[in-house]
């Protein structure tokens, strides 16, 4: 089994995760909600995960961090807790479904939305992002990273725009945390959005969200309940993280995402990253090796390492893509996605809807040995 479709969720987890979750299934309590040990306890590595994130993203306060159940949850909670009718706001093209969904949903009820091009290579234009401000213009959301392309988008330049502009800058680093840096206050970022289950290498069901206090007590939560805080008033807590914590956390989730982020602590992102791009760097030759004409197989976007993550994406114009990627799974178990990733207006933009694409991406795990096998297995089921 060789696995490439670590955009989707990493699969190969650390060993030191997979114990954490079982051994929290055996041990904790309800965090917040006693006083017993196994309850204080669970309480303990809520916490100490929270000042482990904090960390990595650069937040001088990790009471600024709710745990939520992914990035499309956090996201949900960014664009609905903020934004109101008679509000403009700007994204990009590149963005996945968990942004633009709420945002559609948001423009029936009076959002003004606008949505800006990328070029062929699938970089947004950031120029046309700072001429589409308006008085009303309230938010810019848009992502670290492409899940179809593998582009890296610099946050920071767009950070930097929109506080000079007075605007709310909110950032979905599904693809990039835990592999490339962030660091919210150098990055001009009001909101990050994070997953567990992907480059933070927790489990599934775990994510959360980053924001200043003050921000969120303008934001409104999507749901209310009990926190096991300040149980004697009818409504939610305005502080951070109880407000937009209700009810039972994903306790064993966060237990194995905290012993991901100790495991994180001791593989640097640096070494990481580096591992990701060159089996990037090194599929993108050999993808062009095999076929330098676009013919039989036509690679989306960039073509080089330049801002850019560890996701590749092909097109095979002679071959039905779905019958590849089956051929790869079945035949040589090279496991990839097919489809449109979650992200139709991007596919659009890079002519590649409504076929989508096959993504190929990579984790450390990964081995150019692995490489050479999927390239031999595309070479023998396109007959190159």
């Amino acid at each position: 089994m060789i696995y490439m479709d670590n955009a989707a969720t990493t699969m190969h987890k650390p060993q030191e995760v997979i114990d954490a979750v079982v051994n929290a299934m055996n041990s904790m309590g309800n965090a917040g909600r006693g006083a017993s040990e196994a309850a204080l306890s669970a309480s303990r590595v809520i916490y100490d995960t929270r000042d482990r994130l904090a960390e990595l993203f650069g937040a001088e306060d990790a009471r600024r961090i709710a745990f939520t159940s992914n990035s499309t949850e956090s996201l949900n909670i960014a664009i609905k807790g903020s934004l109101n009718p008679g509000d403009h706001v700007i994204t990009t093209v590149l963005e996945h479904n968990s942004v633009l969904r709420p945002l559609y949903e948001m423009e029936k009820n009076g959002v003004e939305l606008s949505i800006i091009r990328c070029d062929e290579k699938g970089m947004p234009d950031i120029s046309q992002m700072e001429a589409s401000i308006k008085e009303n213009t309230k938010m810019i959301i848009c992502t670290n990273g492409s899940n179809l392309t593998g582009n890296y988008v610099d946050v920071s330049v767009i950070g930097k725009m929109a506080h000079a502009h007075g605007l709310m800058f909110v950032v979905d680093a599904s693809q990039t945390a835990g592999v490339f840096p962030i660091n919210v206050q150098e990055m001009n970022i009001d909101i990050l959005c994070f997953t567990g289950h992907k480059g933070l290498r927790g489990p599934q069901g775990t994510g959360g969200f980053l924001v200043s206090q003050e921000l969120a007590e303008q934001m409104e939560p999507l749901i209310s309940g009990g926190t096991g805080s300040v149980s004697h008033t009818e409504e939610i807590p305005d502080f951070m993280p109880d407000r937009f914590e209700s009810g039972t956390p994903n306790l064993p989730g966060i237990y194995g995402l905290h012993e991901a982020l100790l495991y994180l602590k001791t593989h640097s992102l640096q070494a990481i990253n580096e591992k990701e791009l060159s089996l990037t760097g090194y599929f993108l030759e050999q993808l062009q090796a095999l076929d330098d004409t676009g013919r039989h197989i036509r690679i989306i976007g960039k073509k080089d390492l330049t801002d850019r993550n560890a996701v590749v994406s092909i097109q095979t114009p002679e071959i039905d893509m779905s019958q590849v990627a089956w051929q790869l799974d079945n035949e040589y178990g090279v496991m990839t996605r097919v489809g449109l990733h979650c992200a139709p207006n991007a596919h659009k933009t890079l002519g590649t809807y409504p076929a989508g694409t096959i993504r190929f991406s990579f984790g450390p795990e990964n081995t150019k040995n692995e490489l050479d096998f999927a390239i031999q297995g595309l070479k023998k089921i396109l007959d190159l």
